[in-house]
């Protein structure tokens, strides 16, 4: 699948096993969960469209270049917060818009429950932003949301897929680009993926 792009960077992989640690505590997991999200942008964003500008240095001038998008984070309650802070500080002018779904334990469904969009799209490229790919309900859910909405390059950023997940975003959009550290082995009966990590929302929040 030419639009998966799963990570082999050391410090992706070396701070992805710490994340997966059930040792490690709240605190350290949000830490690492910001600073996988920084390394996960860095690599999906390295197609993004630039535009020439002229620089003027201390020493003379040379040419630079501005984005040329305007970049949308778009973070999956609750779990996709986490991810928000690291990305924001290095592409500060990105705009964030929330989008609200929780999981129907009993269906594994997707329900939504906040969505602030404005009426007409503000941005060119929007980044889903969810630790996990575990079903997909929720990542296809959003992009639906995001087309609807007129976003014109849409990519999911997380953490840890599952094939299930992957399969289910892939056929119902396959022109979205999906960046992850890892691909695991397959869902439990109650949707978490194995191995996994847990439920990356209560190990950021310390509710689990």
């Amino acid at each position: 699948m030419e639009r998966v792009h799963v990570s082999n960077h050391p410090l992706i992989l070396h701070k992805l096993s710490l994340l997966r640690d059930e040792k490690t505590k709240p605190k350290k997991f949000r830490e690492l969960v910001r600073e996988l999200a920084i390394l996960l942008a860095y690599e999906a964003t390295a197609d993004l469209a630039l535009e020439p500008v002229d620089v003027v240095t201390p020493m003379g001038e040379t040419q630079g270049y501005t984005l040329k998008e305007k970049i949308g984070l778009v973070p999956i309650l609750r779990a996709g917060l986490g991810m928000v802070e690291g990305i924001w500080e290095m592409m500060p002018g990105a705009e964030v818009w929330h989008i609200g779904l929780y999981r129907d334990e009993r269906t594994l469904r997707p329900v939504e429950y906040y969505n602030k969009l404005p009426v007409d799209p503000t941005v060119q490229v929007c980044l889903i932003l969810d630790p996990m790919l575990a079903t997909g309900g929720s990542a296809v859910a959003t992009t639906n949301i995001l087309k609807k909405w007129g976003a014109q390059r849409i990519k999911f950023v997380g953490i840890i897929a599952a094939p299930e997940g992957i399969k289910a975003l892939t056929e119902a959009h396959p022109d979205v680009d999906i960046h992850v550290a890892a691909v695991d082995d397959h869902l439990n009966e109650i949707g978490y993926i194995v191995p996994g990590l847990g439920d990356a929302g209560d190990r950021q929040f310390g509710t689990g």
